[in-house]
Parts: C-alpha cells; sequence; structure tokens
C-alpha cells in the first residue's frame, strides 16, 4: 500500500438533507440527529448541501445554527452555498451570528456562478436587477470583506438613541479564516489560493486539458490542489478538504450492500469520461471494506495531498444507512487511514 505523504487528520462527513414534501421536519430532524451521532462517534465535522427549490437543505445557514445547539465540539460546514443565491451583506450577517451562537465552529463553504435554471427562476429571485447582477469571484470577495470586518458603510456613530456599526455586527473573529471555496476548475483554485480561503475538493473537476491527462480525475485533482497551495500566503500548510463519496461496508447487511453496490454500477458509466458542455468528470464511487477503501484512497495521487476529508454520504440512502455507514467510517475507515478519533 502506497503511504500517504500528509497523515489524515480530520475526519468528515457531507450529507444533502433530503426530505419528505409531506413531512419535511421529519427529514430535518434526521439530518441533526446524523449530525449528533457524528459528533459522538468522534468526527471533526459535518458539512451541508445546499439545494434550492428540491427536497434538499434550503436553508443550510439555519440547520447549523440548529446543529450548534444540540452539539458542542464539532464543527459544521456548508459544501456549498452558490452565492448567486444571496446578498453577500446579509449573508455575512447571519454566518457570523450562527459562528457566534456555535463557539466559532462554523466553515461557511461557497461557490460562485449564475443560479442553476436562471432563467426560469430570476423573476422571482431578482425581478428588478437579473441583468445587472454579478456572479463572478467579485461576490464572493465582497462576502470575505464583509466576514473579515471591512465596513460595509461610512457611517457609524450615534442616532438619537441607537448605535451603528460601520462592519457588521456581529464580528465573529478567526471567521474569515474559515472561509472554503467549493470548486473544480484550475481558475477557481488559483483564486481561492490568492484570497487566502480554505479550498474545498469534491467528487467533481473539470477536464480542462487537451492531452491524456485530462481523463484522469485524480491527477486533475491534484493539479488543482498544488496550483490552490502555490497561491496562498500559507504555501504547503493551506487547507484542502477532500469530499470523495465512499461506502464502507463493514457492519453492512447483505441487503445493505446489494444496494449500496447497485447504487455505484448505476453511477459508474458517468465517471469514464468528461460529460456535457462544461466538461465535467465525475469520480467513481468507493464501496468495500474499509481496509478496501483505504487501499484505494491511498493509490489516489490527489488523496495523498490533502490531511482532511468530508466523505459525501449518497443521497438516497435511509436514515439507518447512514448509521451504518457513518459508523464504519469513524471506528473502520479512520483508523485504516492512520486517523485516531477525537473523543
Amino acid at each position: 500500500m502506497p503511504p500517504t505523504s500528509r497523515p489524515l487528520r480530520k475526519l468528515g462527513f457531507l450529507t444533502i438533507g433530503l426530505f419528505d414534501e409531506s413531512d419535511p421536519r421529519r427529514g430535518h430532524e434526521s439530518t441533526l440527529e446524523i449530525i449528533e451521532l457524528g459528533e459522538r462517534l468522534g468526527f471533526d465535522s459535518a458539512w451541508l448541501r445546499h439545494r434550492h427549490l428540491q427536497y434538499g437543505i434550503s436553508s443550510p445557514v439555519a440547520v447549523m445554527a440548529a446543529a450548534s445547539q444540540r452539539t458542542s465540539r464539532i464543527e459544521l460546514g456548508t459544501a456549498v452555498i452558490p452565492l448567486g443565491w444571496e446578498n453577500p451583506l446579509r449573508l455575512a450577517e447571519d454566518l457570523a451570528t450562527v459562528d457566534v451562537l456555535s463557539g466559532g465552529r462554523i466553515n461557511p463553504g461557497v461557490s460562485v456562478g449564475p443560479p442553476m435554471h436562471f432563467d426560469q427562476v430570476k423573476e422571482a429571485l431578482y425581478p428588478d436587477t437579473a441583468d445587472a447582477e454579478d456572479f463572478s469571484y467579485e461576490r464572493v470577495r465582497r462576502l470575505l470583506d464583509f466576514v473579515r470586518g471591512k465596513s460595509a458603510t461610512d457611517f457609524s456613530g450615534v442616532e438619537g438613541f441607537e448605535v451603528f456599526s460601520d462592519r457588521v455586527q456581529p464580528h465573529s473573529p478567526g471567521l474569515g479564516r474559515r472561509m472554503w471555496y467549493g470548486g473544480g476548475s484550475l481558475s477557481s483554485a488559483r483564486w481561492a489560493g490568492e484570497h487566502g480561503m480554505n479550498f474545498l475538493t469534491s467528487s467533481v473537476v473539470k477536464a480542462e486539458g487537451a492531452d491524456g491527462a485530462a481523463s484522469d480525475f485524480a491527477q486533475i485533482q491534484l493539479s488543482h490542489i498544488r496550483a490552490f497551495r502555490e497561491r496562498h500566503p500559507d504555501g504547503e500548510g493551506a487547507r484542502v478538504s477532500q469530499g470523495l463519496v465512499v461506502i464502507p461496508t463493514d457492519s453492512a447487511s447483505p441487503e445493505q450492500r446489494a444496494r449500496y453496490e447497485a447504487f455505484v454500477a448505476k453511477r459508474t458509466p458517468r465517471t469514464t469520461s468528461p460529460q456535457g458542455p462544461a466538461r465535467l468528470l465525475f469520480a467513481p464511487d468507493i464501496v468495500g471494506t474499509s481496509d478496501e477503501i483505504a487501499e484505494r484512497l491511498h493509490a489516489h495521487a490527489a488523496f495523498r495531498e490533502v490531511d482532511e476529508v468530508a466523505f459525501a454520504l449518497p443521497f438516497t440512502f435511509e436514515h439507518e444507512d447512514y448509521v451504518q455507514i457513518l459508523t464504519d467510517m469513524a471506528t473502520k475507515l479512520g483508523p485504516a487511514l492512520g486517523r485516531q478519533p477525537s473523543v
């Protein structure tokens, strides 16, 4: 088994928080229970996906706030908030508020670009400003400035009985260094590094090259990680988290193993070549015992460059499946990767 160049330091997981439209409370409660379980099992972090106009978490900041009051140690992140749907100043206020409530435990991950299905949603989202909205990296820069305490207005002081600040309140020291950019392109990796963010990688990258390496997921992801660190003030110490889909089966029942393997088989064909005009390349999901998964990860060129992971839970599984998968990740896979539980 090839050794990792960076021992695994932080073990996390990512969930989409699916719910039934007829009973949304049950689905959100399941997500909170999974986060509580993650803390008991010793995970370092729990991350929330973000879905608008779907049956997944539409307000991860609100869910993080709830989770912060039911946990005491585990870090809480978003992977990712698409900023095209957000006002940076208002989001900065919400993030800082939850960070204060959590005791400085949140890791907001964001991305840019027009909202999904923008032509269909723009009249509801930006009825008067759709054509003027800037969905570039500038939107992230504005958010970073507000979170890091730069002025949002040229007015401050006392007016009547009220006191006004020129920067976002509350201000949460340290939050600015816990901001993450979720990217799958070389330009995103470089931009995140240049602006002192942390970098979230996932199971999707852009195959931007024209040579044979353009179809090698691990090599593309590796190039992004190295480009990010080359541009980051912290260099090799800059934080990168990898978010592949891994499904350990150590304690799974025969029925669970069969369903997991069928899930992976159905998704595997899309991993053989770049998909669509954007040439998106998907990493194969990994299913098997923790020892088998560890062997494949140790052979993964990009995994060998990171010391943090946020393994993505499959979207469509049942609550009991997530309990089994998280338990195996914490008790079997983490140690197989050289990481010991935090509790």
